[in-house]
Formats: structure tokens, C-alpha cells, sequence
């Protein structure tokens, strides 16, 4: 059996308990789809909802950490070196439609680095983690990045602009991209949850993840699991990848340096 240590053991117990109230709310989404007034106050309300109840349950435990959270922002701790990064619902546009992918996502901060990560698909009961030096897992299984080495039998995942999302010349650079990763690959897949798009690429089920404008609690976790999934991380252009970056890479270490390549080509 994995080893868990006693920040995973909290971030876990948190991401099911708010896992589970949002699987509680969920199932009210289909009804409000038909409502005049729609699902989004509910979806709102369902994200802050699980938002709180993460945040109680990891300052039960450490109660000088400090957070940085999609929807409250960032709170100091007492701990200025240590903080949890948290998105506690990724894939709020796949809850709004009633489609069950979506995540828990907890990252754990040391001194600029992020040391530890906990992803919890609540749909699937999954629960991704990774610590620093200690690996990754599902469950209690080790993940491994995928061994494939030749691009035609890739399978990579991405993030597709939307609508007030980085309009204009950042659309057609992705249209650019994408179709050069079309011309290689086996087939490229857009899911709407980046933290398990890092989760799969994790335990090799992607081949490689790309996308721009996430935030740091997009990614803080799978960026780390990633890694300790014998993996690379960096921004689209190679460069290494800062919670603050504009773009993001995940991929085996295989099929790495070609991805950045293919992806440059587009420009």
C-alpha cells in the first residue's frame, strides 16, 4: 500500500468531503436546465459551497497556511512559506451542462514550490495524488507517464478559447496549433477540466496536455504529478513553467521535445 503522508491524508479527506457535496449538488443541475432562470446562480453557489468546506478541513490541520483560491483569492497565513492552492471546482462548465467530468483540485505550496497534490474526480471516485520525491498515484497504484515514443500513436489533450477568453490573435495561434497536433497525432481530445487533463497525462492516458491562460489553481497539483510521474512540465515554448506562466506543457518524457517542436511550429 502507497505511503500517504499527513498533508496528503488531510488534502484527500477534504477534496472527497467537498467532492461529495458537489456530487450532492449535481445531481440538482439537470432539473434547473430547464428552469427559466438556468443553473448558473446554483453552480455558483455549489463552487463557493465546496470552496469553504476544503478550506475548513485543511486549517483544522494547519491553521497557519495560507491559500490561494479561485474564488476567494489569496489569504495570508501565519506560515508565510506555506499555502494551499485550491480550485474547488475545475470543470465548472461541464457541472453547468450536467456533464459528469469535473474535479477537486488541492495543491500544497512550499517556499515558491509546490511539493504535494491531491485531484479528486468525485464522478469516477478517483483520487489522483503525488508528493515530491515520493511519487505518484491513483488510488493506491503507482502512475507512470505513458511509454509511447512516436507521435502518430499519441493521444494529447488541450484547452480551446472561448468566448471572452484570450479572443483574437490567441484564437487563431490555437487554431494554428491545432491543426499542426491534427496532421501528427492519433486524435487530440478537449475534456474541460485542465487538473485531470494533468492527471491523465500523469497516469498515461494522455500523451500530453496544452493550453494557455490558466491559473495557478488550474494546475498547481497536476503540475506535480506530472513530474513525479516521470513526466516534463514546461510553458508551450520549452521554457520552464512558473505557476504564473501564460502557457503549459505536460507530456511523457518521450514524446516531450517533439511536442515543443510541433507545437513552435505553428508559431
Amino acid at each position: 500500500m502507497a505511503y500517504r503522508s499527513a498533508d496528503i491524508n488531510v488534502m484527500v479527506r477534504a477534496a472527497e468531503k467537498a467532492g461529495r457535496a458537489l456530487i450532492r449538488d449535481f445531481g440538482e443541475v439537470e432539473q434547473l436546465q430547464v428552469s427559466r432562470k438556468g443553473p448558473a446562480d446554483f453552480v455558483s453557489a455549489a463552487d463557493i459551497k465546496a470552496e469553504r468546506i476544503v478550506r475548513r478541513e485543511l486549517e483544522k490541520v494547519r491553521p497557519d497556511f495560507g491559500f490561494l483560491m479561485e474564488e476567494s483569492g489569496e489569504i495570508k497565513g501565519a506560515d508565510p512559506s506555506s499555502r494551499w492552492i485550491v480550485d474547488p471546482l475545475d470543470g465548472t462548465t461541464n457541472f453547468l451542462h450536467g456533464l459528469p467530468h469535473f474535479c477537486v483540485s488541492i495543491g500544497l505550496e512550499r517556499s515558491g514550490e509546490v511539493v504535494a497534490g491531491v485531484i479528486y474526480d468525485p464522478v469516477k471516485d478517483e483520487v489522483f495524488w503525488a508528493e515530491k520525491g515520493q511519487g505518484a498515484f491513483i488510488g493506491d497504484r503507482r502512475m507512470r507517464v505513458s511509454g509511447r515514443g512516436r507521435l502518430a500513436d499519441s493521444l494529447l489533450a488541450t484547452g480551446i478559447p472561448f468566448l471572452g477568453h484570450d479572443e483574437g490573435p490567441g484564437h487563431k495561434k490555437f487554431l494554428r496549433q491545432l491543426e499542426a497536433v491534427m496532421s501528427q497525432t492519433s486524435g487530440v481530445r478537449r475534456f474541460g477540466a485542465a487538473a485531470l487533463d494533468l492527471a491523465y497525462v500523469a497516469a498515461g492516458r494522455y500523451d500530453g496536455f496544452w493550453e494557455a491562460g490558466l491559473s495557478a489553481w488550474d494546475v498547481a497539483a497536476g503540475i506535480i504529478m506530472v513530474r513525479e510521474a516521470g513526466g516534463y512540465v514546461s510553458e508551450i515554448s520549452g521554457k520552464s513553467h512558473k505557476l504564473d506562466s501564460p502557457t503549459i506543457l505536460a507530456s511523457n518524457d518521450r514524446l516531450y521535445t517533439e511536442i515543443v517542436k510541433l507545437l513552435k511550429s505553428a508559431g
